[in-house]
């Protein structure tokens, strides 16, 4: 396996993350500016990126679009359409169903989900209240329709992507909790200093931070694992993602609590959407640590 990236994966993790830092919300205001948000779903449909398998993308480059979006709060439909796509190629304004939602589905028409290896497209209903303020499920309705059959191989490379898309989400979202707390550490004085200048809380930046670069190597791996191993060895790998970036994100997310002290607590503090969508990732196709044979710490 060869980690570093080609001169075009640097180039579309580039353009994700210029996309996020323009039009994502910025703040817990910015969550409900409408013509942001009408900005941001126009460009993200003219890049394409809903279809990223269809275009030939590796695990790899979708990962990084993921992630990208994940550190943004980027909060139009990307892993539900991307998910979607992967299970049944060139279906439009689709979303991935789990669970009996469609999930990341505002402004999405069908939700295309798996049963068994059987892929079946169902109609959206209205919007559900969540956790996560960023991305919006939605009821199904309608009677499911049998689109397609998989083979065991290719249902497991789907559920594959699925988890190593939900890890990529997770490492995302960490890094900008992680952002947040350590800008905030920056300028937030105490005593005639800055509070990051306190051991208390560099250590717990410090501490984040190992935990994100052990991430974004387990997601390297299985991102990579995705088009590259057999699928019951994929399947692995990415469980092992999954499990080790839902606890390191949780982890990270609270923390950026913490640092920012009382703030932390308070609806205006961007941390705790953060938290919020990690918590929702960690929720999506969970993977407890009995399906892996080695434990880890």
């Amino acid at each position: 396996m060869d980690v570093r990236l080609t001169t075009e994966q640097r180039q579309l993790r580039e353009a994700a993350a210029r996309l996020a830092d323009d039009l994502g919300p910025g703040s817990v205001l910015g969550l409900d500016d409408a013509d942001r948000i009408a900005r941001l779903e126009k460009a993200v449909e003219a890049t394409g990126w809903r279809a990223l398998r269809s275009d030939g993308a590796s695990g790899v480059e979708v990962a990084l679009v993921v992630e990208e979006f994940g550190r943004g709060l980027v909060d139009v439909p990307l892993l539900g359409p991307v998910l979607a796509d992967d299970l049944a190629r060139g279906i439009s304004s689709a979303t991935v169903a789990v669970d009996g939602r469609a999930r990341d589905a505002r402004g999405m028409r069908q939700a295309v989900g798996l049963q068994g290896n059987r892929v079946l497209s169902t109609g959206v209903g209205p919007l559900v209240p969540g956790a996560d303020l960023t991305r919006r499920d939605a009821e199904l309705c309608g009677t499911p329709e049998q689109i397609g059959t998989l083979t065991d191989e290719t249902g497991g490379r789907r559920r594959t992507l699925a988890l190593v898309a939900t890890s990529a989400d997770l490492v995302g979202t960490a890094r900008g909790a992680h952002t947040l707390a350590r800008d905030y550490a920056k300028i937030r004085a105490q005593y005639g200093r800055t509070i990051g200048s306190y051991q208390a809380v560099a250590h717990l930046l410090a501490e984040g931070l190992a935990l994100i670069e052990g991430s974004v190597s387990v997601l390297r791996h299985a991102a990579w694992a995705v088009d590259e191993l057999p699928p019951a060895e994929a399947v692995r790998a990415a469980r092992i993602a999954k499990l080790y970036c839902a606890r390191a994100a949780r982890t990270v997310c609270e923390t950026a609590v913490q640092v920012h002290g009382g703030i932390g607590n308070t609806w205006e503090c961007l941390a705790h959407v953060h938290l919020r969508r990690a918590l929702t990732s960690i929720d999506l196709f969970p993977v407890r640590l009995e399906e892996i044979d080695r434990g880890l710490s």
